[in-house]
């Protein structure tokens, strides 16, 4: 039963009636409407959910109702009064937020810390801060947020940059306010009061087949219950996927379930009644079949198939081979072989998937944290039997993505409920929902031969790699794709041959995560490499220097890089760090035998955008008749900086200051279809668009004033300004017709890369634009324990083109500490880690102090030559890691991730042989 409560909330005293041990996290979002508290796990595991009770920082989630009557509270709301509060300041200014929804917890508990030190050190910000995850920044910047907060007085130093000075600075991002006042809106921010929420029923088991008994009796007998909804119910294909020709999921199990956690019903009802909904009295029978979590047994004789159209399991293989290989390493001065097993890698976003439905009208709207809207909006309607312009997609701020959420999830469940009902639905996964029903990183299990010259020149390279994609295709097939064209590495390998297959087993949906299978590759490569410079004598980062990819050389898919490469630049910038940190290794292993020093240094490439097939982003943009420019970007900024990026680019090739800029976001309504976020795509590929659409926009105005490409524009209320030379001339907006959409003059671009097919040896130019990196890695190694501290990474990433500096920044250092996880301490194991205590992540502690090396090598097809970076960030750090621990122990790990127990376990199987 309900209770009265009174306590006092950002300085105001509130009254509510709720049941006493309702969480504190729920009265404050549900009944007090303060959803800058947000939920991440409800088990006081991730930290989003942070408030300040009486003065110290507490878990909302863990705190019943009943206990903090008569007590303060206060949230990140009230953490502004007037004007942001310095530390709100110092978080944008040092760009501490990106995606934005870990952000309130910090914010609330660096306050608490700093309204006792107002100067803290950095290990005091690290203790105050160590409860409260974060996926997408790496930390360094919120550490040094934190610490350069007393400089602030609440006031924002970085004003816009003015006409052509966009491209190359780094303004607060435009979307950045909201991330710190709490009033950005995630997918459970919004749901509407009258809402219907809704349930999953999912699978206990990881094949099964199901019927269900009586389901009338069911919502008889649970008042507050509206319906059940089942396969049956769906009115279209109940089929999706990532890839169309692939797409195999349905978005409710059809009698047979084939992983743990698969969708095979909903329940919808009032919110009360739901929330205290048991499922274990669901009607459903459960008929457990044997199943198979390994490839190996999936890809055994007999072994039972998951898809009847799929024999002995395999999903499908990519292929690439050039020269012959097999010769080149038969005479081989050198030859290194070796094998590498990673596990299952969970995406661990602090924002479990969430959003609501209605309808408005005819259309069907969701409203949802995603990072394809208009992939959404299509499958969405295949399985719901609607004309996709009857679907409308409204991203809402996506708390980190990382590619899990370009695949659907709740879109079609929310989306079945209220076109059935008439009345909103809403759904917010729990996290271990999140965890056991979402894809991730596919589990490799690989063996690659590598054969150089005596002079140290790569001769030729196989490879082969097993990638565990679980129950249904998802990005399956670009993983295997994708890989062989990546796993030589960015050098010179006339000879080579690999091989990627993607196998369905029971295990959890492997799908896009950071790379597409690149890492996994890496690893392999990377490893192999250190062991054939060893053979060889030389030095790691100079054979590494001396088989790089230079202009004018060949890949080995026969594509012929004329310009833009940038990995020696990145192996070069390297240089005097990694002399230095040998040094230091060298020094401190003499005086040291408990702990060793090792340093290990790895490199990547990665294709930008998708794998030799069309990569669209269309952009639009137009001028008000009140004289205002307005640019339709739809590429989904789930923390990584599009909304500003593109706004950059765009101004910078329109000729006016950023400012000047209004910004529509994604919304399959308002904004074309500027592709998935994903791929490294959208700062190439939508910004490309940008600054075509933004050309043709200017060619259009100037055309209409009939001067030359030299004149500039000023715009003014319902004026445009054209000067050339001393000649001025005033557009007056208000005596020109306008279109539909209110424009003046407008604009709508598309750009999409030019590749080519791959033949049937692989051969063709898949991407149009790389990316290329390198990083170093230094370690402690306790050599009793097996524990590894990191000392410092030093990486440098070749950008083309860095539109926001502190921005690429940001990502390297995310991307890095999701390739610590990796390297460390993250695997997932289905029924065992389906939660963020079981399963780790980086902590602020994990994190060492990183050096961000931007190199600008341009490329001419980028805008300004830019180049994409979201994933290759990640791609060097692992093998980096594992050559900086087999440095300083001698030993490589080959399984991931190198967890205490797997290096001293290698570390005394290397002792027992010697």
């Amino acid at each position: 039963m309900n209770a009265p409560f009174t306590f006092e909330v950002n300085g105001s005293p509130v009254s509510v009636s709720a049941h006493p041990v309702a969480r504190l996290s729920a009265v404050l979002r549900d009944e007090l409407g303060l959803t800058g508290t947000k939920v991440g796990c409800d088990a006081g595991d991730c930290g989003a959910c942070t408030v300040l009770l009486d003065g110290e920082p507490a878990c909302a989630c863990l705190m019943p109702v009943a206990s903090i009557d008569g007590r303060s509270v206060r949230t990140v709301e009230g953490l502004a009064k007037g004007r942001l509060s310095a530390l709100q300041a110092s978080f944008l200014e040092h760009g501490a937020a990106q995606c934005g929804i870990c952000t309130p917890g910090l914010l609330v508990a660096a306050t608490a810390l700093l309204e006792k030190v107002p100067q803290p050190s950095e290990a005091e910000v690290k203790d105050a801060l160590g409860g409260v995850l974060c996926r997408c920044t790496g930390y360094r910047k919120i550490i040094a947020a934190v610490m350069e907060a007393w400089r602030h007085d609440g006031l924002l130093d970085k004003g816009l940059p003015a006409t052509g000075k966009a491209v190359g600075a780094s303004p607060v991002r435009l979307d950045g306010i909201p991330k710190v006042t709490g009033e950005e809106k995630f997918g459970g921010d919004g749901f509407p009061a009258n809402a219907l929420s809704v349930l999953v029923v999912r699978s206990p088991h990881y094949r099964a087949r199901f019927a269900f008994g009586d389901m009338a009796a069911f919502v008889r007998d649970h008042p507050g219950i509206i319906a059940v909804f089942t396969s049956a119910d769906i009115p279209g294909k109940n089929r999706f996927g990532a890839i169309p020709p692939f797409a195999d999921q349905p978005a409710l199990a059809e009698g047979f379930v084939r992983f743990r956690g698969e969708a095979v019903a909903l329940v919808a009802g009032e919110r009360a009644a739901i929330s205290g909904l048991d499922l274990r009295d669901f009607p459903v029978t459960w008929s457990e079949e044997p199943h198979t979590l390994d490839p190996c047994d999936a890809l055994k004789a007999g072994a039972s198939l998951l898809h009847e159209s799929r024999p002995g399991n395999l999903l499908t293989a990519g292929f690439v081979e050039r020269g012959d290989p097999q010769a080149a390493l038969a005479r081989a001065a050198h030859v290194a072989s070796g094998a590498i097993e990673t596990s299952y890698v969970e995406h661990a976003y602090i924002e479990p998937e969430a959003g609501f439905a209605h309808m408005d009208g005819d259309t069907l709207v969701i409203s949802a944290c995603t990072q394809a809207p208009h992939m959404d909006r299509d499958d969405t309607a295949l399985v719901l039997g609607l004309p996709p312009e009857k679907v409308r997609i409204v991203p809402t701020a996506t708390g980190g993505g990382f590619g899990s959420k370009i695949d659907m999830s709740l879109q079609p469940l929310i989306g079945l409920v209220a076109l059935k009902t008439g009345r909103p639905a809403a759904l917010a996964y729990t996290r271990q929902e999140s965890m056991t029903s979402t894809t991730k990183r596919h589990p490799a299990s690989m063996r690659a031969t590598v054969g150089a010259d005596a002079h140290g020149k790569i001769l030729g390279m196989v490879f082969e790699g097993d990638f565990n994609t679980g129950a249904y295709a998802s990005f399956g097939p670009t993983v295997a794709n994708r890989v062989p064209v990546h796993a030589s590495g960015p050098y010179f390998t006339p000879n080579y041959r690999a091989e990627g297959r993607a196998i369905h087993t029971n295990g959890p949906v492997s799908g896009a995560f950071r790379g597409f299978g690149v890492p996994q590759a890496t690893i392999m490569q990377e490893t192999l490499y250190d062991e054939l410079a060893e053979k060889l004598g030389m030095d790691r980062l100079a054979f590494r220097l001396k088989n790089a990819i230079r202009d004018g050389d060949t890949t080995v898919t026969g594509q012929k890089l004329v310009t833009g490469v940038g990995i020696t630049a990145c192996l070069e910038a390297l240089e005097p760090h990694w002399l230095r940190a040998l040094a230091d290794a060298e020094a401190i292993n003499v005086e040291s035998t408990d702990s060793k020093r090792g340093v290990g240094v790895a490199s990547c490439w990665y294709g930008c955008g998708n794998t030799s097939i069309a990569n669209p982003s269309t952009i639009k943009a137009g001028i008000t008749v009140d004289g205002n420019i307005v640019l339709h970007q739809g590429a989904v900024d789930i923390g990584q900086g599009s909304n500003t990026v593109i706004a950059q680019i765009f101004a910078d090739a329109l000729g006016v200051p950023l400012g000047d800029v209004r910004l529509v976001g994604a919304d399959t309504a308002l904004t074309p279809d500027a592709g998935k976020t994903s791929a490294s795509r959208q700062t190439f590929i939508s910004g490309k668009a940008a600054e075509k659409t933004a050309k043709a926009l200017r060619e259009k105005i100037l055309r209409f004033a009939n001067v030359s490409s030299k004149a500039t524009l000023a715009f003014e209320p319902g004026m445009v300004v054209v000067l050339e030379g001393e000649a001025v001339r005033r557009i007056d907006l208000s005596t020109l017709p306008s279109d539909g959409e209110g424009y003046v003059f407008s604009a709508r671009e598309t750009y999409d890369p030019p590749t080519t097919a791959l033949d049937g040896k692989g051969q063709g130019a898949p991407y149009a634009v790389y990316g290329w990196g390198a990083q170093l890695a230094e370690l402690d190694v306790d050599m009793k324990l097996g524990t590894v501290k990191l000392v410092k990474i030093t990486a440098a990433h070749d950008v083309g083109r860095a539109i926001n500096p502190l921005l690429v920044e940001g990502q390297i250092e995310g991307g890095i500490a999701q390739g610590i996880g990796m390297a460390l301490m993250e695997e997932y194991i289905p029924g065992r880690t389906e939660n963020l205590h079981d399963y780790l992540i980086p902590t602020i502690g994990d994190v060492p102090p990183i050096e961000s090396i931007l190199v600008e090598v341009p490329d001419p097809e980028g805008p300004f030559g830019a180049k994409g970076l979201g994933e290759h960030v990640l791609i060097p750090t692992v093998p980096a890691i594992l050559n900086a621990i087999r440095h300083a122990t001698g030993v490589l790990v080959t399984k991931v991730p190198a967890t205490p127990t797997r290096v001293l376990e290698a570390i005394r199987k290397a002792g027992a042989k010697s």
